[in-house]
């Protein structure tokens, strides 16, 4: 018997059903992608290495959507507002994965070659060694946070009774559709002008 002209297993498919799983459940396990592909458990140790392979491989999948080249554009704060955006898109497609991938250490090559450039680029903008990470890594809960928040339902607060809460209920009508992203302007915003002032008080004090 001869064999198939299209390999049963490879890494691809192994993040693409992990990913459709994530998608449905928040959650996968190695036996449930073995069953949906129709292999072994086994079999899929030969292309990842367990678990936290195919965490690192959805990693991978999840943030190629993410446009890098923004991270090249000058001033710095231009970039890392272009990233902002496209981080944040490419997280709301697959918005069930961000607890998942946030909650295990980043190994992939290609994610972490985005982080190097997003930390030379602060330093090259001035920012002091302390606080490049806490900069990133605060821009990183805006951005999936909000990702997040655009997969929750629009109205996520249920006021069933307006007399007893009214200036909430009076907030929500006030809000009108399109809260999330709104919400992500406020947000972004507010972080960008306290990054360019503790950059600002880094250099007047330098």
């Amino acid at each position: 018997m001869g064999r198939p002209r299209t390999p049963l297993l490879d890494r691809e498919r192994i993040a693409l059903t992990a990913l459709e799983l994530v998608d449905e459940r928040g959650e996968f396990s190695v036996p449930q992608i073995a069953r949906r592909l129709g292999v072994q458990t086994g079999s899929l140790y030969h292309h990842v290495d367990g678990r936290d392979g195919i965490v690192e491989l959805l990693r991978e999948r999840v943030s190629a959507a993410i446009d890098v080249a923004a991270l090249n554009l000058r001033p710095w704060d231009a970039a890392l507002e272009a990233w902002a955006r496209s981080y944040r898109a490419a997280f709301a497609m697959h918005p069930r994965a961000v607890p998942l991938l946030m909650t295990n250490p980043v190994r992939a090559p290609r994610v972490l070659d985005q982080y190097e450039r997003a930390v030379s680029l602060l330093l090259e903008a001035g920012f002091a060694p302390p606080d490049v990470m806490p900069v990133v890594m605060a821009l990183e809960n805006v951005v999936l946070g909000s990702a997040l928040d655009l997969a929750a339902p629009e109205a996520m607060w249920d006021v069933a009774d307006g007399a007893a809460t009214p200036r909430l209920a009076e907030a929500l009508d006030a809000v009108g559709e399109g809260r999330a992203d709104r919400a992500f302007e406020l947000a972004l915003e507010g972080f960008l002008s306290h990054a360019r002032r503790r950059l600002a008080e880094h250099r007047a004090a330098g």
